[in-house]
């Protein structure tokens, strides 16, 4: 167990491993034992670092959470023996992170990396060289090969074929396009 005469009183962002998939069953969990050992005063906060992706299947955006780091959960709290014991002790927390499972605060930086930058980001299940059918437009059901993706700005270059076998670059949306023979 760590140290606690070096800092008492202080609280701090500390990380907690857990089985993989349980960091929501842990934060419940923790979040009642608190209350039920009256420990609000001593573990403040409970979070599970997400970050929203924007998905695009079938030509519609779908946004949806993803764990920034699996198998973790962050808590704010006092470190005496009674709440590393509630911690350590809650249904699927494996340890503290830090050396010998001490627990060791984050820093404001690492603190920042975890909770502070939730980046949302498009994940379009499409890459470069793969075949794609535009959706929309006036080039509604034709196919072609994907050349480019441009993220920033959402477009995707494509060489569809055209009328008498002529090839013909076009930039489309990103959310105009499917992959061909995409699993459903």
């Amino acid at each position: 167990m760590a140290d606690k005469s070096d800092r008492p009183g202080t609280l701090e962002w500390y990380v907690v491993h857990t089985y993989s998939g349980y960091e929501n069953k842990v934060k419940d969990n923790l979040e009642k034992a608190v209350e039920n050992n009256g420990m609000q005063d001593l573990i403040k906060d409970v979070r599970v670092p997400v970050e929203e992706v924007v998905e695009i299947k079938n030509g519609k955006r779908k946004i949806s959470q993803r764990k920034t780091f699996p198998g973790y959960v962050l808590v704010r709290m006092i470190i005496t023996n009674e709440s590393w014991y509630v911690v350590r002790n809650t249904r699927g927390v494996t340890g503290f992170v830090g050396p010998e499972s001490k627990p060791v605060p984050l820093t404001p930086e690492e603190l920042d990396v975890m909770l502070n930058n939730p980046v949302s980001r498009v994940d379009y299940k499409i890459a470069v060289g793969e075949e794609v059918r535009i959706l929309s437009g006036p080039l509604e059901n034709f196919t072609g090969m994907v050349e480019e993706i441009d993220t920033a700005r959402e477009k995707m270059t494509v060489r569809v074929k055209m009328f008498l076998g002529r090839e013909m670059q076009v930039e489309v949306d990103l959310d105009q396009v499917d992959k061909l023979n995409a699993d459903a």
